[in-house]
């Protein structure tokens, strides 16, 4: 896969960097949104293709991008197809801040350090080139306006971008709440955007990930699958902040 054009995964970030704090809005769940984003376009390459809510591999070589390669190498080693709402919601130790190094590399962000507290410290980053992100949202804009049906890549960014919780940190206020729903009626037009749109919601919202166990054994499992579902939602809770190094923080930090 040629790198002249961006990834879903970096136009997504790309999204969620605001260019006047050099944070990303909503952190927790748009790790979550990587993950997704990385099987859309492993999808788009013909790499994978959904099996009911499940990823099978159906072509392993590499695409070229370490980062997609080693998501589908992983993909691969697991044998058999898997449930788009385990991988979404599995460990991803890293993948925000590969994304960032990746960006920073290609130049297309430029790292600003601080301290939090002053003590802790922390990194921001601020877009090089902002035309690139107008042209990204111009996209979404003209999708959500015209009501023209857009192209699979740009259908992926906007369920991405709505179950991601993005739709308010682009389209904010009342003024932007028609701008919002039209956002997520755009999932609509990607079957693999938004099987993995609804994942990552899925996810967020502290659905079970397991099969469904008979009636018989639910009720039993209810106390620790409410459980499960807290620390999902703990995990996924709305906020922005900058990156932020350091062994305290990094445990408090939840997915990564």
């Amino acid at each position: 896969m040629g790198r002249s054009r961006r990834t879903i995964p970096e136009e997504l970030l790309l999204l969620a960097l605001d260019p006047a704090t050099g944070t990303t809005a909503q952190p927790q769940s748009l790790d979550l949104g990587l993950a997704g984003a990385q099987l859309v376009e492993l999808a788009l390459a013909g790499r994978i293709a959904p099996d009911g809510d499940r990823i099978a591999v159906v072509m392993p070589r590499p695409t070229g991008d370490p980062t997609l390669d080693s998501a589908l190498e992983l993909l691969r080693r697991r044998g058999s197809p898997v449930r788009a709402v385990h991988w979404i919601g599995g460990p991803r130790l890293g993948l925000r801040q590969t994304y960032l190094t990746h960006l920073e590399r290609c130049g297309m962000v430029h790292a600003v350090a601080g301290q939090m507290c002053g003590v802790l410290p922390t990194t921001r980053y601020q877009a090089t080139d902002t035309a690139i992100s107008r042209e990204i949202r111009a996209r979404l804009d003209s999708a959500i306006r015209t009501g023209v049906p857009p192209d699979p890549r740009t259908a992926a960014l906007a369920a991405l971008a709505h179950a991601v919780g993005l739709g308010k940190h682009l389209y904010p206020g009342n003024e932007g709440r028609s701008s919002r729903s039209r956002l997520r009626d755009l999932i609509r037009h990607d079957p693999m955007g938004g099987l993995v749109a609804h994942a990552v919601m899925d996810v967020q919202n502290g659905v079970a990930a397991q099969p469904r166990r008979a009636p018989a054994t639910a009720a039993g499992n209810g106390a620790g699958a409410g459980r499960r579902a807290a620390s999902v939602r703990a995990s996924v809770a709305p906020a922005e902040q900058p990156v932020v190094h350091g062994a305290a923080v990094m445990a408090r930090a939840g997915v990564s």
